[in-house]
């Protein structure tokens, strides 16, 4: 039922071009790409994908998902943690495959945290495009660190999304929910990767001021389910 959208997208169009004119744009967080915290056997942690990884809608990349996520490692095994972000706002997969795994760190990662789809999404990429690309960012991660655990967000709950207005916001959480089954389908077999869905409904506190990305308190309880499904 995917190829409904297409017909929907076809009404709001003059929404989503008042919405690309009008919107509110945050930077990205503030703060060091990469950080260390303290503890026996680090674990090396790198952050690759669009504005999540990037830290829009946190204050630093430290209270962002990637810091989060850090900590809640070090917390869960007693582990030091060395983390990376590359993250880019508004980077299609595509894009995050030609800029940031030329620039992945020398010596192997044991845990990717990959962050990609809504620009594709928003783009008007094509299921069997995204698909593509992801495959092909998910590949070259696990060539150059074939013992890594690769763990992929979850398409986030764009039917929720404050800033999106209806029926913008019903058309782009329908083809969310697209991105999201290609996905899952895409991870299956693949014995290095694991999916991190988003479960439920965000409520309005759950994001950023900017009513597109998620809060540093919602960067919280994503870490935590990063980690969870990890182990």
């Amino acid at each position: 039922m995917h190829w409904l959208f297409w017909p929907a997208f076809a009404l709001v169009i003059p929404q989503a071009l008042w919405v690309k004119r009008t919107a509110t744009r945050f930077d990205d967080a503030t703060g060091p790409a990469k950080g260390q915290l303290d503890g026996p056997n680090p674990v090396s942690l790198v952050g690759i994908g669009d504005s999540i990884i990037a830290g829009v809608g946190c204050r630093t990349l430290d209270q962002a998902l990637i810091g989060h996520t850090a900590r809640a490692l070090q917390s869960k095994f007693n582990r030091g943690v060395d983390w990376q972000a590359l993250g880019k706002t508004g980077a299609t997969t595509g894009r995050v495959l030609k800029r940031f795994v030329p620039q992945l760190p020398d010596q192997p990662v044991d845990i990717f945290l990959v962050s990609a789809g809504v620009n594709d999404l928003t783009a008007l990429k094509t299921l069997d495009h995204w698909s593509a690309a992801l495959k092909a960012l998910l590949e070259s991660l696990h060539q150059h660190s074939p013992q890594a655990r690769i763990v992929l967000l979850g398409m986030p709950p764009m039917h929720n999304f404050p800033l999106l207005p209806q029926p913008l916001r019903a058309v782009f959480g329908f083809r969310a929910r697209s991105f999201d089954a290609t996905a899952r389908r895409l991870l299956q077999g693949l014995d290095y990767a694991t999916y991190v869905p988003f479960e439920g409904d965000f409520k309005l506190d759950q994001f950023a001021p900017d009513g597109y990305h998620p809060s540093e308190d919602s960067c919280a309880e994503i870490a935590d389910a990063v980690v969870l499904a990890l182990f």
